[in-house]
C-alpha cells in the first residue's frame, strides 16, 4: 500500500444555495452578479466545496474561468422569462417555500429524466421494479446507491441533476444491495456493472463494501468488469490520500483488482485546470497502484470546452498521468440545455480537429457520442452520398445489441444539438431502428 505524502488536514468544507455569502471570493463578485447567481441556484442545484473554490478557480478571469462556469450557476442558464419571473421573487422577499414551488415549476419542464432513464431502463426482479438499478443495454447494469447521490460538488451542465433537487419522485437510488445482488445473479448476461450517482465515493468505505465485496464471490463469476463511475479527483481528491478512510478504500480497489476483475475508475475531467493540483496528481498515482485503470470521460458543453485546443491539451494532460481518454459526449438535452448544447456539426468538427492532433494512445477516445433513448449513437463522419451530405451514424451501444456498429445515414443539418433534430438521408422516412424502439417504447407505456 502507497502511503500518502500529503499529511495536511484539510477538512472537507461545502457551500450550498444557504450559505453561499460566506464563500470570501463569491462575496467580492459585482452585487449584481450576486443575485443573479442567487437567483439562478434557486432553480438549479449548488454545491462547491472549499478546494475547488481555492484551488481550481481563476478568481482573476471571472466570468470567463471554465472551472467557475462549470460550478456557478449563470443567468443565461435560466430561459429570460423563467429568469425575470425567479427574480422578482427573490426582490419581493418571497417565502422559501414559495421560490421552492416556483423553481419546481421551471425545473418539471427541464426534462429531467432524459432518454427514458426512469422508465425504459428500470429492470423488473420477480414481477417488481428493482429501485435505483438500470438495465439500458444487455451487458452492463448500472446501480444508484441511496448513500451515493450527491457529489462533493456539483456540475452546472449535470444530467442528473433531478437527483439533487429534493424531490424524491425524481430519484434513481435504492439502499437494498441484497436485491441488486440477486438481480444480478438472476441476469448472467450482464458482465458489466456500473456503480453510478452522484458520486459513490461520498460514501464512507466501509459501506461501499457492503455493494462491492459480495461481488467478489464465484456466484457472481459473470461480473468481470467493476467500473465506479466519479468526479471525486476533480472536486475532492484528498478522498484518496487522507481521508479517514483513504486506505480502507485503496485496499478495497486493490482487493478487487487482485480477484482477477477488472476495476475501472470511470473518471470525469471536463477541463485540463482540473488536473494541475499536486494532490489530484497524488490520488492518480494511489488508484492506480491498486491494479485499477483510469478512464476519463465528459461533455463538449459551451462555455466550458468548446475548442479543440482544449480537449487536446485535456486528453495529453491525462496520458502523461496514466490515464486512458476514453469518451467524448455531446451534452444530454437536460436542464440548460440551452446554455451548454452545441450543434452536431461543431461537434463532430471540434472532435476532428483535437483527435487528429493526438497520437494512437490518445485516440482511444470516441465520440461525438450522444446517449439518446435507443442507445449511445456516434457520428463518425460527415461525407457527401450521391450528391447529398449527410452525417454518417452508428450505435455504439443499443437497446438492442444488433443495431451496433452498423452505419446509417441522416441529413446534415447544421442546426441540430441532438438525435430527436435529425432525419433520415436518401428520402427514408424513418431510421432503421426505430419501429423496433417504438414497439419497446410501447411495451413500457410509453
Amino acid at each position: 500500500m502507497i502511503t500518502s505524502t500529503d499529511n495536511s488536514d484539510r477538512p472537507y468544507k461545502v457551500f450550498t444555495e444557504r450559505n453561499i455569502d460566506s464563500i470570501e471570493q463569491f462575496r467580492q463578485l459585482p452585487e449584481a452578479m450576486q443575485f443573479d447567481i442567487k437567483v439562478v441556484a434557486s432553480v438549479m442545484p449548488f454545491r462547491v466545496n472549499e478546494y475547488v473554490i481555492n484551488e481550481l478557480i481563476d478568481w482573476n478571469n471571472i466570468p470567463a474561468d471554465p472551472i467557475f462556469r462549470l460550478m456557478f450557476p449563470q443567468k443565461e442558464m435560466l430561459k429570460a422569462a423563467d429568469f425575470n419571473f425567479m427574480a422578482e421573487l427573490h426582490r419581493a422577499a418571497e417565502s422559501r417555500d414559495t421560490i421552492k414551488k416556483a423553481a419546481k415549476e421551471i425545473q418539471l419542464g427541464m426534462n429531467p429524466h432524459p432518454a427514458g432513464q426512469q422508465v425504459m431502463n428500470s429492470p423488473m426482479l420477480e414481477g417488481e421494479p428493482v429501485e435505483g438499478m438500470q438495465h439500458k443495454y444487455r451487458e452492463t447494469a448500472l446501480y444508484f446507491p441511496s448513500q451515493g447521490q450527491t457529489c462533493h460538488s456539483y456540475c452546472t451542465f449535470c444530467f442528473r441533476w433531478a437527483q439533487f433537487i429534493g424531490d424524491s419522485e425524481l430519484k434513481m437510488a435504492s439502499t437494498d444491495a441484497a436485491t441488486m445482488h440477486a438481480y444480478l445473479k438472476a441476469h448472467t448476461e450482464i458482465t458489466d456493472l456500473l456503480f453510478t450517482g452522484g458520486d459513490p465515493l461520498v460514501m464512507k468505505t466501509k459501506i461501499l463494501k457492503a455493494y462491492l465485496e459480495p461481488l467478489l464471490e464465484p456466484e457472481f463469476d459473470h461480473i468481470r468488469h467493476i467500473r465506479i463511475g466519479s468526479k471525486t479527483l476533480t472536486f475532492w481528491p484528498y478522498r484518496f490520500t487522507q481521508d479517514d478512510d483513504a486506505e480502507e478504500l485503496m485496499a478495497l480497489f486493490k482487493k478487487i483488482a487482485d480477484s482477477g476483475k477488472h476495476l475501472a475508475f470511470m473518471a470525469h475531467f471536463d477541463h485540463y485546470a482540473e488536473l494541475k493540483t499536486d494532490v489530484c496528481k497524488e490520488a492518480i498515482k494511489r488508484i492506480r497502484a491498486t491494479g485499477a485503470n483510469i478512464r476519463a470521460q465528459a461533455p463538449l458543453t459551451r462555455h466550458i470546452n468548446d475548442d479543440a485546443s482544449v480537449w487536446v491539451k485535456n486528453w495529453k494532460t491525462q496520458l502523461s498521468l496514466g490515464i486512458i481518454p476514453y469518451y467524448f459526449f455531446v451534452a444530454r438535452d437536460t436542464g440548460a440545455k440551452h446554455y451548454f448544447e452545441i450543434p452536431l456539426a461543431r461537434a463532430y468538427s471540434i472532435y476532428q480537429e483535437a483527435i487528429t492532433q493526438m497520437s494512437g494512445l490518445g485516440r482511444t477516445v470516441r465520440g461525438p457520442s450522444m446517449s439518446a433513448g435507443p442507445g449511445k449513437v456516434e457520428i463518425t463522419g460527415v461525407a457527401e452520398v450521391n450528391g447529398e451530405k449527410v452525417f454518417v451514424l452508428r450505435f455504439l451501444q443499443g437497446r438492442n445489441p444488433d443495431w451496433c456498429y452498423k452505419p446509417f445515414f441522416a441529413q446534415y443539418d447544421e442546426a441540430a444539438t441532438w438525435l430527436d433534430d435529425l432525419k433520415p438521408a436518401f428520402g427514408e422516412e424513418k431510421f432503421f431502428y426505430e419501429d423496433e424502439y417504438k414497439t419497446m417504447c410501447q411495451a413500457r407505456g410509453l
